[in-house]
């Protein structure tokens, strides 16, 4: 199977979002023009930014994200760029629109996923939350691109709106031919953000998470499906990493910030940023120093920006710890073993 992003111990990621616009306005979308810029990066300057990235992380996986990426008019070029540079692997991900014939312009030889976003098992539950029409246009954009012999992944961003709909997706994935599934948690950031504490917003309880995410998983795997998700809680007594420390990822936004953890792109605490073509380390406090820090809920982000998700026990330890999200499982269909991910 084709690589693609890899959420493990000893990996290396760079999601570079070419530009922050976008034709749906998903109501869990992350992005944040004020913390992310609103410009579309000209193709010398993505080359030049990949160029710098591959040589700190020669073994890095490609993500080429927005916004919407295929509304880039250079992103074939981006694309075939990055391969003449050596990244081990590319992705674009997707809304499903396919803009600027985006399919007509790169190969299976230049794109190992195209990768699609989809929050619904039907137009109902996916469109409440992307916008009218979207469900139909993710679905016939991977169709296209299986015809077109992509490997194609899907991303199901999990929420207390599309919940249930999660358990109906494995037979859809099969009868779609997509080859990856990726499971995400919503994080409280960009939109999402302003809907409020837990009881009030989008996260699911751990029990909710528990009851369903799992047996999903094992689901598609039995169908011949690789399956990534978070493991999100972890008991008391399972050692909690933290991605910052064991792994490599880099966040790019037009702006030029530069963040290692998803949790931080709210906020001006990203530790590197392009001044120019010179990838700069910030000075301190900056999300680095914090990834420093042991505590006992696990994630120390989550703990700052969305703790709404832990509770406490009588005495005042936590129930139970935070996974990271960078660091995930992973079942491989074709062997049915869980693992942590490898990509």
């Amino acid at each position: 199977m084709r690589q693609t992003v890899a959420f493990a111990k000893d990996t290396a990621n760079v999601f570079f979002h070419l530009l922050t616009q976008c034709n749906l306005s998903c109501s869990h979308c992350y992005i944040n023009p004020e913390q992310h810029g609103r410009q579309r990066l000209s193709r010398e300057t993505v080359e030049r930014q990949l160029e710098v990235l591959v040589q700190r992380a020669p073994t890095a996986n490609l993500v080429l994200l927005g916004g919407e990426p295929t509304l880039h008019p250079d992103l074939a070029a981006i694309v075939k760029s990055a391969r003449r540079l050596g990244y081990a692997s590319i992705t674009i991900d997707t809304n499903g629109y396919l803009f600027n014939d985006i399919l007509d312009k790169v190969t299976p030889d230049d794109v190992d996923y195209f990768s699609f976003s989809l929050d619904g098992p039907d137009a109902a539950a996916n469109d409440a939350i992307r916008g009218d029409g979207a469900y139909a246009a993710c679905t016939r954009g991977i169709r296209r691109a299986v015809r077109r012999g992509f490997a194609v992944s899907l991303i199901y961003t999990v929420s207390r709106r599309n919940l249930d709909g999660l358990r109906a997706m494995p037979p859809l994935l099969q009868k779609w031919g997509v080859d990856h599934f990726f499971i995400q948690v919503i994080g409280l950031r960009g939109n999402s953000a302003a809907c409020g504490p837990q009881d009030q917003g989008l996260q699911v309880t751990r029990r909710q998470w528990l009851e369903t995410v799992p047996s999903v998983a094992d689901a598609v795997a039995a169908n011949g499906i690789r399956v990534t998700f978070p493991k999100v809680f972890l008991t008391s007594d399972e050692p909690f990493e933290c991605a910052g420390r064991v792994a490599d990822n880099y966040f790019v936004f037009p702006n030029g910030r530069v963040y290692r953890c998803p949790l931080c792109e709210d906020y001006p605490l990203h530790s590197l940023a392009f001044e120019g073509d010179r990838l700069a380390v910030r000075p301190p406090i900056h999300e680095a120093q914090l990834f420093q820090l042991d505590i006992a809920e696990g994630c120390v982000m989550n703990k700052l920006v969305q703790p709404g998700n832990i509770a406490y026990r009588e005495d005042g330890s936590p129930a139970y710890k935070i996974a990271c999200c960078l660091l995930k499982e992973q079942i491989d269909g074709t062997a049915g073993q869980c693992n942590a991910a490898p990509g």
